[in-house]
């Protein structure tokens, strides 16, 4: 086994939890022990162990020489990485989301089922979708709202597939035994008493960027069982959405805002709504099936918007739903200018800044938006404003939002400052696993 000598110094990160090693970090690589002990190389994807300067051993790691990330640790011991191992890590993570201890039911709920080193599998993230086809749930439930008890009597227990991402190099070179171990896993039940969760009907690779700072080619597909042409439906918090796993942003359905737009909702009676880069309009129909009076989403993508018009039909509240097709900071200005004026405004836009050094650019992006936006809110209204900028921690996060209330002459009372659903797990120590933040603020 090579082993990974850090530089005098720079295993404190490490001692506190973050499982990176960086290359400017290494001192050195060996083979070997005392006489036997020799210089050596690394190969993308082979384990190896880390030690600190002092050869104090800190964990087994993932390693890619030809990453910044050279070394990915994945566990505090001397764990192999066989099909018996990823079973255990699968399992593990499967618990801490299902059972009488969490919120959700795996049975019948969707969630992301592992969150990559935040659940100790460095570059490995699994959404679960729960649900049917939606073009066979649509033909037998003519009635709308649709709800989840006249799915199941209509067409049985509901269905799951996988949305997967292979972002790290050790990860994607283990893949198939990752998919074998996710079946077998799947396919036996977590507790005793409890029928398994059942193997996928289809299992979707989605892509990233990060792949490529890895060396990996970009690559996407189904890659096992088959995917509804016409998508499928899933239930979030007991309204139905339109799923489209091979199209689409990220894994498909960002599960993170799950419990945000819960919450947005509860603010959202008799109230004119905007629901800013809406995506799919997951906040908007909440808000419509809270009983806002009317809900406008814009975003650039006339696709999503598609699937935003969708999700109002699935849930009844066509009508009370408008759809706008325009990059945000474009629209906010008009509608300042136009004088415009909502009750409820959700700001809910990509990652301005992916990395530290994007920050700057980020926060003059984030301040923009929330500006126009307090422009247009009527006195005693709620802006929802998120991030999902793991660069952008909570307290500039805050920042950007005073900083903006005071250019616009506005006060604000914070009601209540959330992150991620518990299906994305933070892993303390591993600050890039708390990445979202959604402020919710009153005018006052």
């Amino acid at each position: 086994m090579k082993r990974i000598i850090m530089k005098p110094g720079e295993e404190r990160r490490i001692t506190l939890g973050h499982p990176w090693v960086y290359d400017n970090e290494v001192a050195q690589i060996l083979t070997g022990f005392g006489p036997q002990t020799a210089p050596a190389s690394l190969e993308p994807g082979e384990i190896a162990d880390v030690e600190s300067a002092n050869k104090k051993y800190l964990g087994r790691a993932f390693a890619n020489p030809n990453s910044k990330i050279i070394a990915r640790i994945y566990s505090p011991s001397k764990d192999g990485a066989d099909k018996g191992f990823f079973k255990r890590r699968i399992r593990e993570a499967l618990l801490r989301r299902d059972g009488a201890r969490c919120l959700y039911d795996l049975r019948c709920e969707s969630a992301r089922v592992l969150f990559a080193e935040a659940d100790f599998l460095p570059g490995l993230i699994i959404d679960r979708f729960v649900g049917w086809p939606l073009e066979e749930l649509e033909a037998a439930v003519p009635d709308r709202p649709l709800s989840f008890e006249a799915a199941e009597a209509a067409l049985g227990p509901p269905q799951s597939w996988l949305s997967v991402q292979f972002l790290s190099y050790a990860i994607d070179a283990r893949r198939d035994l990752i998919l074998e171990a996710l079946e077998e896993t799947l396919g036996a039940p977590l507790l005793v008493g409890r029928e398994a969760l059942g193997v996928p009907a289809g299992i979707v690779e989605r892509s990233a960027q990060v792949r490529e700072l890895e060396g990996l080619p970009l690559r996407e597909g189904i890659i096992k069982g088959a995917f509804p042409q016409g998508g499928i439906a899933i239930f979030e918090n007991g309204f139905p959405f339109a799923v489209h796993l091979e199209e689409g942003q990220k894994t498909g359905h960002y599960l993170d805002q799950r419990d945000n737009r819960r919450l947005a909702a509860a603010y959202a009676a008799n109230a004119k709504v905007l629901d800013a880069c809406a995506y799919t309009g997951g906040f908007a129909v909440h808000a419509l099936r809270a009983g806002a009076a009317s809900a406008l989403c814009v975003d650039v993508s006339a696709s999503a918007l598609e699937i935003a018009k969708k999700n109002a039909a699935l849930n009844g509240v066509s009508e009370k739903i408008a759809t706008l097709e325009s990059d945000v900071f474009e629209y906010l200005r008009g509608a300042e200018h136009r004088k415009e004026r909502f009750d409820l405004v959700i700001l809910d836009p990509p990652a301005f800044a992916k990395t530290h050094t994007s920050l700057n650019d980020a926060l003059r992006g984030y301040k923009e938006i929330n500006l126009r936006a307090l422009g247009i809110l009527n006195h005693g209204g709620i802006l929802v404003s998120c991030s999902c900028s793991h660069a952008l921690d909570e307290e500039r996060f805050r920042r950007v939002i005073a900083e903006a209330a005071a250019d616009a002459g506005r006060r604000l009372i914070e009601l209540d400052l959330r992150r991620q659903s518990p299906d994305h797990p933070i892993l303390v120590g591993y600050g890039e696993s708390l990445y979202l933040k959604a402020g919710f603020y009153r005018v006052i």
